[in-house]
């Protein structure tokens, strides 16, 4: 399984030769593409040939783009992610309501787990009651939104109770950024297995892209979260945006195997695509976080 997380940030070119990425600037190194999972370009000045960009679609490698400001702006996804796509998108759009929102009743049960499992962690010893209350008391397919509630509660409890996630500050620039990192890994599995992130099984917006990605990445967003308040940052520059980059490189055990963020994602995914199509919760596979 692919592992690496390659950030480029001088101006340079990136070209292909022999099986690998050849970045020339200042020196010239190469990167074997067999092992790269994700490729960000933070600098806009960096240039990169076709036969490049079409052998990193290939080998799926999620590739982000930033913008001037060096933060997530759009990514590379290809229109074909399986050699079967068709069939696979016929299947997703037959997942029955009924399935949909069993997945969606584990996926909220998860996240909010793993929210308690962080405040506890923090010794937020009553917020994390309460979450734990929230969860005793979802009903299927979330419909009394307890994933709302748990949120405010956990929230306020990490950053103080006069926040709110619609603030512009340092700690929410921070979230966004790891959650738009989040989301691009999530992006890059739906999409290699051949299915749409369009179509989500909770999440419906017409106009997020990404509606299957931003669904199931949800028991993830704890791990930004961790990070964000380790980090308390007083400030968003590059140097944060590199801490939340090195999550890329962190253990997580799934399975009873420990495998780092990328291939963690890889397999939860495919266990949600395989419930989904098979009617059968048990076949999820959760991360310990």
């Amino acid at each position: 399984m692919s592992w690496r997380t390659v950030v480029i940030a001088n101006r340079c070119k990136l070209d292909l030769s022999m099986g690998y990425m050849v970045v020339r600037g200042e020196e010239t190194m190469r990167v074997f593409l067999d092992e790269l999972a994700v490729l960000i370009i933070e600098n806009c000045a960096v240039s990169m040939t076709g036969c490049l960009l079409s052998a990193l679609t290939e080998k799926k490698v999620k590739v982000i783009f930033c913008d001037e400001k060096r933060n997530p702006s759009s990514e590379l996804i290809p229109y074909y992610g399986n050699y079967d796509s068709a069939k696979k998108i016929r299947s997703q759009i037959a997942w029955t309501e009924s399935c949909k929102g069993a997945v969606w009743t584990e996926i909220v049960t998860e996240k909010i787990s793993n929210q308690a499992k962080h405040l506890v962690f923090l010794k937020a010893d009553e917020a994390a009651v309460l979450l734990r209350e929230y969860i005793s008391q979802i009903q299927y397919n979330d419909s009394t939104n307890r994933e709302g509630h748990a949120a405010k509660v956990y929230f306020n409890a990490l950053f103080g109770g006069k926040f709110t996630r619609g603030q512009e500050n340092s700690t929410n620039a921070a979230l966004n950024y790891g959650y738009s990192l989040l989301l691009s890994l999530f992006n890059r599995e739906i999409t290699a297995n051949g299915y749409l992130t369009q179509l989500g099984i909770h999440h419906e917006n017409s106009f997020n892209a990404f509606n299957l990605s931003s669904d199931l990445m949800e028991p993830f967003r704890v791990l930004i979260d961790q990070k964000v308040v380790e980090m308390q940052p007083n400030e968003f520059t590059t140097e944060e945006k590199h801490e939340l980059l090195g999550l890329m490189a962190k253990e997580l055990v799934i399975g009873n195997n420990k495998q780092v963020l990328p291939n963690a994602v890889k397999i939860y995914v495919r266990s949600v695509l395989d419930a989904l199509n098979f009617g059968e919760i048990s076949l999820i596979q959760f991360a310990e976080i």
